[in-house]
């Protein structure tokens, strides 16, 4: 059993308390830590667990720690930790910066530990469903839209929504990024609540991705396109759609869709398939692989290197989201 604390009882620190709690066969909940004393009292009063005074108080009582906390800190609560060679679960974006996360893995290195970033959409059910089929997409398009909601604005919007597809889309598209464009508009708060970037791979894949925190209603779907199929996952009704071409040899059933492909090509049919997806909770999948990393001494499904990558092309979307925004500046 591996002892485990949280770093963080805000809103999703405690639904991480939550289901730590529910996790018996591989946890035992030590406590939590949180300075703020609404947040402190209020994962006392639902969960009866322990608060702690500080947080080497709680390293020193546990042997992995969960960072729940508000981005800014992510570094100094992972830092502190390993250097006492506790294994860590980190929330996403994994860290404030860039330079950051690369001080994080020589830490992690040198500390023999494990380290897994929360980039739940990977343990999403429907995008666990589409990764049998998907085969080098070539296009992919995201749509990742949410209503306003204040608590997110501590961080761009790129870095709110936007990572979450970036790193489901670099999870799958194994090529270096060639070039990025990107542009954005700051509607209510200080940095982009809405915006846009299209990222070229090396090996010829586009993914064109759009993310807004100013929306009229809730979205959360991506398109992959690859040869003889299309996929399509909404991450937001836990759905998955796959459309395939598939060669007609012989005499095709009558009630097949076939196209002729013309010039002495075989003829193609259409297969539609849309799998059931059995539920399941997506953070629950991850603290619980998490927990298996650690027993079984595999890698993370999102290590800590995979939370750096998303988070380096994201950082190199903001610098273009800064670009575009000076340049509309000095043409004005």
């Amino acid at each position: 059993m591996l002892k485990v604390g949280v770093l963080g009882a805000g809103h999703l620190g405690k639904i991480h308390i939550r289901l730590l709690l529910e996790l018996k066969k591989k946890f035992t909940f030590v406590g939590f830590y949180d300075p703020h004393e609404a947040n402190a009292q209020s994962a006392i009063e639902q969960f009866g667990v322990e608060r702690f005074a500080s947080i080497d108080d709680l390293l020193d009582a546990v042997d992995c720690i969960d960072i729940v906390t508000p981005t800014l800190s992510h570094f100094d609560c992972a830092s502190r930790a390993l250097r006492k060679s506790k294994h860590v679960f980190i929330e996403k974006p994994v860290t404030e910066t860039v330079d950051e996360a690369r001080i994080l893995i020589s830490l992690a290195q040198e500390a023999g530990v494990k380290v897994q970033v929360g980039h739940v959409e990977r343990f999403n059910p429907a995008f666990q469903a589409a990764l049998p089929y998907l085969n080098n997409p070539m296009f992919i398009e995201t749509h990742r839209l949410a209503q306003f909601n204040p608590r997110g604005t501590d961080v761009p919007v790129v870095l709110d929504l936007m990572i979450h597809d970036l790193d489901a889309i670099l999870s799958v598209v194994k090529s270096g990024v060639k070039r990025i464009s990107a542009s954005g508009v700051a509607v209510v708060s200080d940095t982009p609540d809405i915006a846009n970037a299209r990222i070229e791979f090396d090996n010829g894949c586009v993914a064109n991705l759009t993310s807004s925190r100013i929306s009229m209603k809730n979205m959360r779907k991506s398109r992959f396109f690859q040869k003889d199929a299309y996929i399509s996952v909404d991450f937001l009704t836990k759905e998955m759609e796959v459309v395939r071409m598939q060669d007609v040899y012989g005499e095709p059933d009558p009630f097949d869709l076939v196209f002729d492909m013309g010039n002495g090509k075989a003829p193609k049919k259409i297969l539609f398939d849309k799998p059931e997806i059995p539920s399941s909770n997506a953070i629950l999948e991850e603290l619980s692989s998490f927990a298996d990393a650690i027993i079984n001494d595999t890698v993370p499904v999102v290590p800590l290197e995979d939370g750096y990558r998303a988070l380096d092309v994201a950082q190199r979307i903001m610098d273009k989201l800064v670009a575009s925004s000076n340049q509309v500046l000095n043409n004005n």
